[in-house]
């Protein structure tokens, strides 16, 4: 960065004092701080970096106290990135206010398949951190997993299941997926039943896969207790609250099966939960009945949650959980994003799969959409019944989708009181974005819950409109993107949101990113 924008980060930190998922302070008043392990560690595993910012005294009301010596200082702290596995390289910028000197230095993140960036002098297990708001944590052993197995092409789906025999498979359905996979592949026909097993990944050395069990098994969950869906319909918007007699759960089902069977239940749960309307048609006066929500999007949520979850030995005892509220419907999975996959990718770019052989079976076994095609489905799904679009949350350990009944049950209905002046907060953004805005800055500022929703709905068309323009248009996904403001699209007014309060700085929300689901 600049010492400009330096400054006025300083100055933004100075207002709101956070610390936050991208942001650390440290004084360094008198002398570098001995531990930054844990914060180069953390910053590096996440996609957007992070930077520390030296000389700012949080004991003090976040007053500039200044650096000990700018040099000695880099110094320091580049010796520290160096005992970083991989070595992180730092970029500094000094700056002046008040007569006093800070620096900052931005962590930038490391390839997906260099994680996790870990201090060599306490190890990869000990010495492995994440980001959480504005704390480092250490990382779970499941995290650092997730990233081996990335990094190793290792998929948990295609472990063989030593207790399992290939008699206990549903020898109809094997065949017949067998008979499909033969059609259009002579030499592969030609193969026995044995050999051509092992080759679809539906066994190892004479063991069903788990691929295989939660597909053709008789009883998967014989073999995998936890592999199965927990449903609830609970009387209002979140685990807990009771009816006017008392009850906690209007229904409550265990739904056990092969991944087909359980998507099956899962949406005959939802049918028997949901509210229906009747719909008229005014042009033929024709009565339809209509469900709370869309029955192709609800069974694409369960698929996807079921397909793409996390399988490895950490998840074995969590199930995959479809809770029905007043106001939504929530589908939980196991496990994180997948590689480098982002919720803004999502139904846009083609992932990488966790479970590639589960995938290829219960495409034929399911009936599901073809691949990549399970989110923009819901999408569609959802604006053809006018219900908000679907939300996409990448937590620590799960993925959620959300479908919201009404408008004003979703998040994006609660706007921020720009949001209710679409030409006011147009000349509000485009004045924000006069200095260069990451993502997260972006949807900070217009108070949006996800930086997806933000990027579609409002930055997006104001790049294609020529107001906005990216900073680096030739890779328009890259995490270092940002926005800014064309020089034609004008000056700007500097108006007030409906109340009479300026616009709020950006915030530094929580974010979340590690390897898991689709």
């Amino acid at each position: 960065m600049l010492p400009a924008e330096l400054a006025e980060l300083v100055r933004r930190i100075q207002k709101q004092k956070p610390e936050g998922q991208t942001i650390e302070i440290k004084s360094a008043h008198e002398d570098v701080p001995k531990r930054l392990y844990d914060t180069l560690s953390s910053f590096s595993n996440q996609d957007q970096g992070g930077i520390i910012v030296f000389g700012i005294d949080e004991l003090k009301n976040y007053a500039v106290a200044g650096i000990y010596d700018p040099q000695d200082l880099q110094k320091k702290v580049t010796e520290q990135c160096n005992q970083m596995e991989p070595p992180v390289r730092a970029l500094f910028t000094i700056a002046e206010i008040d007569g006093k000197q800070v620096c900052s230095a931005e962590i930038p993140s490391i390839e997906l398949s260099e994680r996790p960036c870990y201090y060599k002098g306490a190890g990869k297990v000990k010495g492995s951190y994440i980001r959480v708001g504005d704390a480092d944590q250490h990382m779970t052993d499941h995290e650092i997993y997730s990233f081996e197995a990335y990094r190793r092409h290792r998929h948990d789906d295609e472990r063989p299941a030593e207790r399992a025999s290939m008699n206990m498979l549903d020898r109809d359905a094997l065949q017949s997926c067998l008979a499909e996979q033969r059609k259009s592949r002579p030499k592969f026909a030609s193969l026995p039943d044995s050999l051509a097993c092992e080759l679809l990944n539906i066994s190892r050395s004479g063991k069903p896969t788990l691929a295989a069990i939660m597909n053709f098994c008789v009883y998967p969950q014989g073999y995998y207790p936890q592999l199965c869906i927990t449903a609830v319909s609970v009387p209002g918007t979140q685990i807990g609250d009771v009816s006017g007699n008392g009850v906690r759960f209007l229904d409550n089902s265990r739904i056990e099966g092969t991944i087909s069977s359980m998507a099956d239940q899962a949406v005959a749960f939802c049918l028997r939960n949901m509210k229906v309307r009747t719909v008229i048609d005014p042009r033929t006066g024709r009565r339809d009945d209509r469900t709370e929500y869309p029955v192709e999007a609800i069974r694409e949520a369960v698929l996807n949650a079921l397909i793409h979850r996390d399988y490895s030995t950490y998840t074995e005892g969590t199930p995959v959980q479809l809770d029905l509220f007043t106001d939504r419907l929530e589908v939980h999975s196991p496990g994180c994003l997948y590689g480098g996959m982002s919720v803004e990718q999502l139904g846009y770019a083609k992932p990488e799969l966790r479970n590639p052989a589960l995938a290829v079976m219960a495409e034929k076994l399911t009936g599901a959409e073809n691949r990549y095609s399970g989110i923009p489905t819901m999408r569609r799904a959802m604006k053809e019944f006018h219900l908000p679009e679907p939300q996409f949350e990448n937590r620590r350990d799960e993925f959620v989708v959300t479908f919201y009944n009404t408008a004003a049950g979703s998040p994006a209905a609660t706007d921020s009181p720009a949001e209710k002046n679409s030409a006011s907060q147009t000349d509000l953004l485009l004045d924000f974005c006069k200095t260069p805005r990451t993502r997260q800055e972006l949807a900070d500022f217009l108070g949006r819950k996800t930086v997806y929703s933000a990027i579609r709905k409002f930055i997006t068309p104001l790049v294609k409109s020529g107001r906005l323009e990216m900073t680096i248009p030739e890779k328009p996904k890259s995490k270092n993107q940002r926005y800014r403001t064309r020089p034609q699209a004008g000056p700007l007014t500097h108006r007030r949101f409906s109340g009479g309060a300026l616009p709020p700085e950006p915030l530094f929300r929580v974010r979340q990113n590690c390897p898991g689901l689709f």
